[in-house]
């Protein structure tokens, strides 16, 4: 009997306070009918109380996540986090969350792959289950996007959020769950999206501190074209490798970057905006959160048996797709 790797519960998070592009309009120079435009964002959710980071937005989401699903921490195996914002550079975010939550008996660690950490974090996840190793895996998308954004760049800042979901993985065998993955990355991709500063190769000095290194950087235009070929290419290629249609596809659950790299994916695909997941609205780009976040949003629509595709495509560059059989 062959096993696979199903979703059996999702969970998500996402702080309280909302940063609209009426606010926005105040702090750069920027209107909000141009954001709307060009992005599809009205609004995104920012982590302002001191003291919080990453990891505690993750701890939200897992939390309701064991509640929804009636089991304790202690009976988790392993957690794995995508997030390129992580707590402190070590230890991981994971083991922090391990801590905090009280999984005891977990182990775990971060992933970084921008926005296609949740998807990166979720195919790891799932090598774990088929192989039988284990029975209870999670995997994380979180990131605290405002730590590393430059509320001075209107390149930047206008697009970002911070927000956080959870996925549980358990073994299934009547064939519902990850039925196949496509993951790509392209480092010579780097310079158009990255944060300079920080790392090894240029750590932390006065000098960098003033000169935003510290921030996200980001070619807009190059970073667009490369992600509506790349989302589009990589979710047509898994839809052929598994001869589906478009009538085939329920959902479509496209990372929440940018309407514009949305609409040309589903269009490629020839899914209509029916079945395309969205809440780059509310939440803007919450990186490795937008996935698992438009799960949370969308769960009570969505039914056992259900193809569901999910596309991402991040700095890097990483992309890739997974296509899934909804388990309940």
């Amino acid at each position: 009997m062959k096993i696979t790797a199903a979703i059996t519960g999702v969970h998500g998070y996402v702080p309280e306070y909302v940063l609209s592009n009426q606010v926005l309009e105040t702090m750069v120079d920027t209107n909000s009918e141009w954001i709307e435009t060009r992005t599809g964002i009205k609004e995104r959710r920012i982590l302002k109380e001191k003291g919080l980071g990453t990891s505690d937005m993750a701890v939200e989401a897992i939390n309701g996540l064991l509640k929804k699903k009636k089991i304790s921490a202690e009976e988790i195996d392993m957690i794995i986090v995508g997030t390129v914002t992580p707590d402190h550079i070590f230890p991981s975010t994971s083991n922090i969350i391990c801590d905090k939550i009280g999984a005891k008996n977990a182990w775990g660690y971060d992933i970084s792959a921008a926005c296609s950490g949740f998807l990166y974090s979720l195919e790891t996840g799932r090598q774990f289950i088929v192989s039988g190793r284990y029975k209870k895996v999670i995997a994380v998308g979180s990131d605290k996007m405002s730590a590393i954004i430059d509320y001075t760049d209107r390149a930047t800042c206008i697009i970002f959020g911070d927000g956080a979901g959870a996925v549980l993985l358990e073994p299934g065998t009547e064939g519902y769950g990850i039925v196949d993955s496509i993951l790509r990355a392209d480092g010579s991709g780097r310079k158009y999206l990255y944060q300079q500063g920080g790392g090894s190769v240029q750590p932390p000095t006065l000098r960098s501190v003033a000169a935003h290194q510290h921030f996200v950087y980001q070619e807009g235009q190059a970073v667009f074209k490369f992600a509506v070929k790349g989302m589009a290419d990589v979710s047509a290629e898994i839809m052929e490798r598994n001869n589906l249609k478009g009538d085939d596809i329920a959902w479509l659950v496209p990372h929440q970057a940018n309407k514009r790299i949305i609409d040309a994916t589903a269009n490629r695909m020839g899914v209509g905006s029916e079945k395309v997941m969205l809440n780059i609205d509310r939440y803007g780009n919450t990186t490795s959160g937008t996935i698992p976040l438009c799960l949370w949003d969308y769960e009570k629509q969505l039914k056992k048996g259900d193809n569901i595709i999910l596309s991402s495509f991040g700095g890097g560059f990483t992309w890739g797709s997974i296509y899934l059989k909804w388990a309940y």
